[in-house]
């Protein structure tokens, strides 16, 4: 296939490298003024990896014609903007992959959908999401990702093109529950940090536990399938998002609460607004994301939020 990646961040630079490496034609896209394209130019690496020479490197959005695939992979929040951009609203016939994990602050909208109202629809969108890091990636490790689209047959094409053995694909069937969980499990990464952060790590458990069970709750309410909150794109995400020293939502959680800077994406920030919006939207009950989104953007102190939880009315495990 014939790709082009828009975004040179840490898993826009692993998708190309990864997709070189399994025998694709690959162009990866960066602004001019972007330092990290900057650096791919110069040098042609990054922190974290090494491009090779096949893979193509270009600032000029407008070669995004030449592709038959396109694959998007920024802050979710500059997705809107980008597909506004004159080449993508140009774009015909093309296959566009997300390969990004949030909602739209605001609105609460899936970015599919934002993709699917914006892009010509002779275009089809799909999304890759799922565990993995691109430093354990890069070593060799294998892990497992899912696919999914509201079209079959480019679902099955993609999947069948992009699987090796570093990464095992799954068919999504779920858009809903996949894009949401997806999103939503960077918002319990952030709360993994704050426990981190006030010394509570062994709550963990009982935070993916009890956080899987209120996502599954507002992915049924939305019309998904409750079942894919377990699935690879929510709690199959946890260990590289909960517990692991690469998770920038996690390392965000406990740097907020350590009161040290943070300067790296962490996409749970946005993503807990928009979460809100849903919990408002839906009528369902989210308080773990609610006393994420109060110690963020409501300066509520993270024990006493911590403490508020513990005291909830008691009911049974499984009840709604």
């Amino acid at each position: 296939m014939n790709i082009f990646v828009i975004g040179c961040g840490r898993w826009g630079s692993l998708i190309t490298w990864y997709l070189d490496h399994i025998g694709h034609h690959v162009t990866l896209y960066g602004r001019e003024s972007s330092p990290r394209m900057q650096s791919f130019l110069a040098t042609r690496q990054n922190d974290l990896l090494t491009l090779p020479e096949s893979v193509g490197l270009t600032t000029d959005l407008r070669d995004v014609e030449q592709a038959e695939v396109v694959i998007i992979s920024i802050g979710s929040q500059s997705l809107r903007a980008l597909l506004a951009e004159e080449p993508m609203q140009a774009l015909r016939n093309k296959t566009v992959v997300l390969c990004m994990k949030g909602l739209e602050m605001g609105t609460g909208e899936r970015l599919s959908v934002i993709a699917g109202e914006l892009l010509h629809p002779s275009c089809t969108v799909a999304v890759w999401l799922g565990p993995g890091h691109v430093q354990e990636f890069y070593r060799g490790i294998p892990n497992c990702m899912v696919i999914d689209s509201e079209n079959e047959q480019v679902k099955r094409r993609l999947v069948q093109a992009f699987s090796s053995d570093l990464i095992r694909f799954y068919y999504g069937g779920d858009m809903i529950g996949n894009e949401v969980g997806a999103a939503a499990k960077n918002v319990v990464g952030i709360a993994a940090g704050f426990l981190d952060g006030v010394e509570m790590s062994s709550l963990k458990g009982a935070l993916m536990s009890r956080g899987t069970r209120e996502v599954a709750r507002l992915i049924r309410a939305m019309g998904g399938n409750e079942l894919s909150a377990y699935g690879l794109c929510h709690l199959g995400d946890y260990e590289a998002t909960v517990f692991s020293p690469y998770s920038h939502n996690r390392q965000f959680g406990e740097s907020f609460i350590r009161h040290q800077d943070y300067h790296r994406l962490a996409e749970g920030y946005y993503t807990v607004e928009a979460l809100m919006v849903l919990s408002e939207r839906y009528q369902v009950e989210l308080p773990i994301c609610r006393a994420v989104h109060a110690i963020l953007y409501e300066n509520a102190d993270p024990r006493e939020q911590l403490t508020e939880l513990l005291r909830r009315g008691l009911r049974a495990e499984f009840d709604d």
